[in-house]
């Protein structure tokens, strides 16, 4: 076992080389070592796990709690409001199975399948006004014609948030996501609050036939939630719901593009647009890292003691790219053998809204396939622009031509 001191000055790995190729800095890390005590941009001190077998278990080591109130650094992240705190990823495993099985009950197979002719008609829409402006030789971005307004319209209607709200809030998350200042993150943070708890409020006086009025009638007669815990879910289904989904649209389309090959076979075998989407989820999902953890008691990861009370940030990214799991990682391939991967979480964190993106994503990518045979990038590679923090790497948009 390798004992790993904490120094005073500490490597920091997410600099400007990570925002033009995380995939090289982590093989880099990977071969270095499988975890290290890096800073983060803040300068708060954590440690990142690299590695694909230690990665998928310390998501299910009930001994790495997401739970603030275990770590021994005082841990702020965003510095939410309870309101928007005491969510699922934000709770000890007694309430977030409390919480989980009241929210479950919006994601079932039969649900998901009920919302099956909302996502068609939401795709059909998007595909048919990106169709519009891209007649005639046009340009127009993917990312704001299509793949944000898509998933932001379903969760919409999953949550029956008014058409017109939806974007401001997509704005708000984006701003947390990627802040150009504290000042216009605790202006995000504050707007999602407020809007938030004016939802709620509106719902309560109105209820409908919607996630959203099931969670108030949870809290109101079974009172197995608390208001903070009712917005805080609120928050959570619409921000993760709709932002997870916008990205691997984006960057699914971009890898396609950029993979003629693989998009060839699509064209012809458009029944294998389920395993292409395994695949991308493995190769481009947004997450670069899970929900942070903290120790419960000092544990043991990859041959390195990690006191309790530590941060520890389990790198995805670099999980997805790990040659000992994957051969050839950074390879795009749809016959892939091994489609298990990370971006939907593992153990108790697995998203409950899983089955709802895939159903997403396998309807719009393959309205991409078949409606768009001369569909090209107008932009070369390194003049695409990213949204790139430890957190997160998303496209800001992506500029395309429809060849005819």
């Amino acid at each position: 076992m390798t004992l790993i001191s904490h120094e005073a000055s500490l490597p920091q790995p997410f600099g400007e080389p990570f925002a033009r190729d995380p995939h090289a800095v982590y093989a880099a890390l990977r071969a270095a070592g499988p975890v290290h005590r890096v800073a983060l941009p803040d300068g708060s001190a954590v440690w990142l796990v690299v590695r694909e077998a230690d990665v998928r278990a310390g998501l299910s080591d009930q001994r790495l709690s997401v739970d603030k109130k275990h770590s021994a650094t005082g841990f702020s992240g965003f510095s939410l409001p309870p309101a928007l705190d005491a969510n699922l990823l934000n709770v000890g495993p007694e309430d977030h199975l409390r919480l989980r099985g009241l929210v479950a009950r919006g994601f079932t197979p039969r649900h998901v399948d009920r919302l099956r002719d909302t996502v068609r008609a939401a795709v059909e829409e998007r595909a048919g006004h990106l169709a519009r402006r891209l007649d005639g030789g046009g340009e127009a971005d993917l990312v704001a014609e299509f793949a944000r307004p898509l998933p932001l319209r379903v969760i919409g209607a999953l949550l029956d948030v008014p058409s017109g709200d939806r974007e401001r809030f997509s704005g708000w998350i984006s701003a947390m996501l990627t802040p150009g200042s504290r000042e216009e993150l605790v202006g995000a943070i504050g707007a999602v609050h407020r809007f938030l708890v004016d939802l709620v409020a509106e719902r309560r006086a109105r209820p409908g036939d919607d996630v959203l009025s099931d969670l108030i009638t949870a809290r109101d007669e079974g009172d197995r939630l608390t208001e903070e815990e009712l917005v805080s879910l609120a928050f959570l289904i619409l921000g993760a719901g709709s932002e997870n989904v916008q990205h691997v649209i984006s960057a699914g389309v971009l890898a396609l593009l950029d993979h003629p090959e693989q998009l060839a076979r699509l064209r012809a075998e458009p029944a294998r647009m389920a395993d292409a989407v395994e695949e991308l989820l493995r190769y481009t999902s947004p997450n670069q890292t899970a929900i942070r953890r903290f120790p419960t008691e000092a544990v043991e990861i990859g041959g390195v003691r990690i006191p309790a009370g530590d941060t520890v940030l389990f790198a995805l990214a670099s999980a997805h790219r790990d040659p000992d799991r994957y051969p050839d990682p950074d390879r795009f391939d749809i016959d892939r053998a091994d489609k298990a991967h990370l971006a939907l979480g593992h153990g108790m964190h697995y998203c409950l809204g899983a089955p709802l993106a895939r159903l997403q994503l396998t309807l719009a990518l393959g309205a991409v396939v078949d409606r768009f045979p001369g569909l090209r990038a107008a932009r070369r590679a390194d003049e695409l622009r990213w949204h790139s923090t430890f957190r997160f790497r998303a496209l800001r948009e992506l500029p395309v031509t429809a060849v005819r």
